[in-house]
């Protein structure tokens, strides 16, 4: 079940997130960065901060059963637009759907928002979830946009990118 998180969620966000995107346990998932980026994702302060952004909304996917939180989205309206960013399934239960399911429900709060548009950045070497998101009607926009690790806790393999992909909504 899709809900609005709120800031009592965000230290079971940030495990979340961090347990998807990076370290050992992010491998057994197919949207790891654990080869790119070291260190963590995010951390209570930082997505604080991120909640507390104006035009934000943050939704979580919890678990019928246990009411854990196993998949999260950040949304934030940016003039007509919707930006959509870490879009997170624990990596114990990808490919069951629960993406899709909340790239449908930010499909919805884009209708509501009046957005003619989602649009979002993906690092440009993860050809597999840029494929992935293609087959959700996102396409590049041509745009490219520098990576800049967070000095508190990230540390990049190699040079990195952001490719903008972006979705129309009728």
């Amino acid at each position: 079940m899709i809900l609005h998180a709120t800031a009592q969620d965000i230290p079971a966000l940030v495990a979340l997130i961090n347990s998807a995107y990076r370290g050992d346990g992010a491998k057994q998932g197919w949207t790891t960065e654990a080869d790119l980026i070291q260190g963590l994702r995010t951390d209570v302060e930082d997505l604080t901060e991120v909640f507390s952004e104006p035009g934000t909304t943050f939704l979580k996917f919890c678990d019928e059963s246990s009411g854990t939180i196993i998949g999260c989205v950040r949304l934030q309206k940016k003039d007509n637009r919707l930006y959509l960013g870490m879009l997170t399934v624990s990596p114990v239960v990808q490919a069951n759907g629960i993406g899709k399911q909340m790239l449908r429900k930010a499909e919805e709060v884009a209708k509501e928002q009046n957005c003619r548009a989602i649009f979002m950045t993906v690092l440009s070497v993860r050809t597999e979830l840029v494929a992935w998101y293609e087959r959700h009607g996102y396409q590049k926009t041509g745009e490219v946009l520098p990576f800049s690790p967070n000095p508190k806790f990230e540390i990049t393999t190699q040079q990195l990118e952001f490719l903008v992909l972006e979705k129309p909504i009728a």
